[in-house]
């Protein structure tokens, strides 16, 4: 338990080719602790112990051999179970996909296969990722390691939570409104959204192509760059990727001091829970100790994010999820009367109540006589919210490069306690929506780095706040994240 629990990608590379420990053997260690904890956490859908043997024992053969070996080789990752890996189990948390079966790798996949990654298993998420607790899965609700009544977050709540209790080294999620952060955020770790076509989509079942991005959920910063570095860049299968250098190198600590960081007025406002407000001033101190430039900024349509995402979000959802009809995807139920009957059958026994919800929500706004009044308003206020970063970040303008927010308003909440409030619910969304909106990467870093093995934690709760940066300046956020992490 100690040994994973202090195991970071980079440890992990250092071990392996120092012949510490194999990558069979930590692999295995892995699957131990999963069988030991994921009864009461319930973490993963499914388990590839037999592929990840495999997998292991190739880069232990490779280490034998003294061939050069990539940073990710051997490393034990967990996959959101909306992410494709050929020849498994691929459900997105839904009945309608239960026995579905990926016939193709992801772009992120194939990158980790080519980098020597082993693959854990798949883990649990709210169906289609629709949800901030990880309680709207079919298969069961996943649980904070730290507070077993309390949720992980969502809907990347499974490899969050994973990573968390050492259950994986890494994990990927992916992120429509902040279902990377969150959860991140609500277990005690580091969730990193990176820019909108920073990372090909090809491969994740679509919630709302336009917000949608797979995303690293990690124990560091500096690992949530490492991850980022292997699966990031142009994919010919996705048109939306992007065509761009990141470079994975350390600022020196001048170049870290010459960022200047940007606190938003409005997101500092009555209403946050006092031990976030607490943790903020807590990250804010240890910032002014690099001596770093702060400057407030304004973001004044963030306060429409929620309202835009959640007519934006629903409609594109209610088209995508409109090919899961029984007939080419999905659980066909037996014995429909006509094709009418068949898709009243397949898709109300197959979706859950929050994604029968958002059908409708999506369907709604696009139909004729609302598109104008909902839909296309919205989508010209987004353009707004991007705007206002825009002006933020403008040099011209005297802009800053960074933006420092919280995360979530509140700790994790117990389970259960918002399941019947729906917008209570997508209020823990909050601060994550916007930069979704506008496209920009965005990573959250906890304030207190809680020990589950350590007894005087017990009882407390993460807390973490977000950093944001320009279009395609992933390495700002992150070298700041890792600066914080040394302090």
């Amino acid at each position: 338990m100690n040994l994973l629990h202090n195991l970071t990608i980079k440890k992990f590379h250092e071990g392996l080719l120092n012949k510490e420990f194999s990558a069979l053997e930590i692999t295995q260690a892995f699957f131990s602790r999963i069988k030991d904890r994921d009864k009461e956490i319930h973490a993963f859908l499914e388990l590839h112990e037999e592929n990840a043997a495999k997998a292991a024992e190739k880069v232990d053969l490779a280490v034998a051999n003294g061939e050069v070996l990539p940073l990710l080789a051997g490393a034990p990752l967990a996959i959101k179970d909306n992410i494709l890996i050929d020849g498994t189990r691929t459900t997105a948390g839904s009945k309608i996909l239960e026995n579905y079966f990926a016939s193709y790798d992801a772009h992120v996949i194939k990158k980790l296969k080519s980098a020597g990654a082993v693959f854990l298993g798949k883990t649990n998420l709210d169906e289609f990722a629709m949800g901030a607790s990880t309680e709207n899965s079919a298969f069961g609700v996943t649980k904070n390691p730290y507070d077993l009544h309390r949720v992980p977050g969502g809907s990347s709540g499974g490899s969050a939570s994973a990573v968390a209790a050492n259950m994986a080294l890494a994990g990927l999620g992916s992120d429509t409104g902040g279902s990377v952060r969150q959860p991140a955020a609500f277990c005690g770790i580091v969730g990193f959204k990176p820019t909108y076509g920073a990372v090909s989509r090809h491969g994740l079942i679509a919630m709302a192509s336009s917000l949608d991005q797979i995303g690293p959920i990690t124990k560091t910063v500096e690992d949530a760059a490492l991850l980022f570095e292997a699966i990031y860049g142009k994919d010919n299968f996705d048109a939306t990727s992007a065509d761009y250098k990141f470079s994975n190198v350390d600022y020196p600590i001048e170049q870290i001091r010459k960022l200047r960081i940007g606190i938003p007025k409005e997101y500092f406002v009555s209403g946050l829970d006092k031990t976030v407000s607490e943790g903020l001033e807590e990250a804010l101190k240890k910032f002014r100790g690099l001596k770093i430039e702060f400057k407030e900024v304004s973001l004044p349509h963030s306060k429409y994010a929620l309202s835009v995402y959640y007519i934006i979000m629903p409609a594109e959802a209610s088209t995508n999820l409109a090919r899961f009809d029984g007939i080419r995807y999905g659980t066909r139920n037996a014995s429909p009367e006509n094709l009418v009957s068949l898709y009243r059958k397949n898709r109300g026994a197959g979706f859950g109540r929050e994604v029968r919800r958002r059908i409708l929500l999506g369907t709604f706004v696009l139909s004729a006589g609302y598109y104008d009044a909902y839909y296309a308003k919205a989508q010209k206020v987004r353009q707004l919210i991007k705007e206002d970063f825009d002006r933020a970040f403008d040099p011209a303008a005297d802009g800053v490069d960074v933006i420092l927010t919280p995360t979530t308003p509140t700790p994790a909440f117990k389970i259960g306690e918002k399941t019947t409030d729906p917008l209570q619910m997508y209020l823990s969304d909050i601060f994550t929506i916007p930069e979704n909106l506008a496209g920009l990467p965005a990573i959250s870093i906890p304030v207190k780095k809680y020990s589950l093995a350590d007894p005087v934690a017990a009882g407390e709760l993460p807390i973490g706040f977000q950093l944001v940066g320009k279009h395609f300046h992933e390495a700002d956020i992150l070298n700041l994240g890792k600066y914080y992490e040394k302090i």
